[in-house]
């Protein structure tokens, strides 16, 4: 049940979750487009077929024991993602002391493999974290994946990444942004508050 990235997007289209206007994003710079996964995955159906769509692409890699994400933005695709493969899944949230970490008593066991699973990777530093987070407990980071990759395929994680759907974002410096230069009020549309 594959999903192209026309058909991935067209998703977002149909929920109302790809955005057009001045966003300012996560990084601080500036965009005319964003997708906000949340608006798409609030619909159980969409969510379990992005779910499914994205573990296939995992479906050569072996047993998988585990899918961790970040909190907020994996919570739900990370789980749907779980539940194809009928293995647990767990979460790490950022502390501001400590980077990710896992609450809530989270366990990894030495050795297992685990996978890494967010909604949007930008610059894959929420990926990135959480996989470090997962060695650090002793498991087998397999590979990480999204739905959405705003990169262009630019991140590297130093393991296997695939994403249903990859684009390259326009971005704008704030100092250089021509939707600032023509007034154009600038959303904040993401989970985390300006400046996190």
């Amino acid at each position: 049940m594959a999903l192209s990235t026309n058909e991935t997007l067209q998703l977002f289209k149909d929920t109302g979750a790809y955005l057009r206007g001045h966003f300012r994003l996560t990084s601080g710079l500036h965009s005319p487009e964003y997708l906000q996964c949340a608006l798409v995955l609030q619909h159980p159906d969409l969510a379990a077929r992005l779910g499914r769509a994205l573990a296939e692409c995992f479906e050569d890699y072996g047993e998988i024991g585990l899918v961790a994400a970040p909190a907020i933005g994996g919570l739900i695709i990370g789980h749907e993602v779980a539940r194809h493969f009928g293995c647990r899944f767990i979460f790490a949230e950022r502390d501001p002391n400590a980077g990710m970490v896992f609450r809530r008593g989270f366990t990894v066991n030495p050795g297992e493999r685990a996978l890494v699973i967010e909604d949007v990777v930008t610059t894959g530093g929420s990926s990135r974290e959480v996989a470090d987070t997962l060695r650090a407990a002793g498991a087998e980071v397999v590979a990480a994946g999204s739905i959405i990759d705003r990169s262009g395929g630019k991140v590297d994680l130093g393991i296997p990444r695939v994403a249903l759907a990859t684009l390259q974002v326009i971005t704008y410096p704030p100092d250089s942004c021509p939707l600032c230069k023509q007034g154009l009020p600038v959303v904040k549309p993401g989970s985390r508050p300006p400046g996190a």
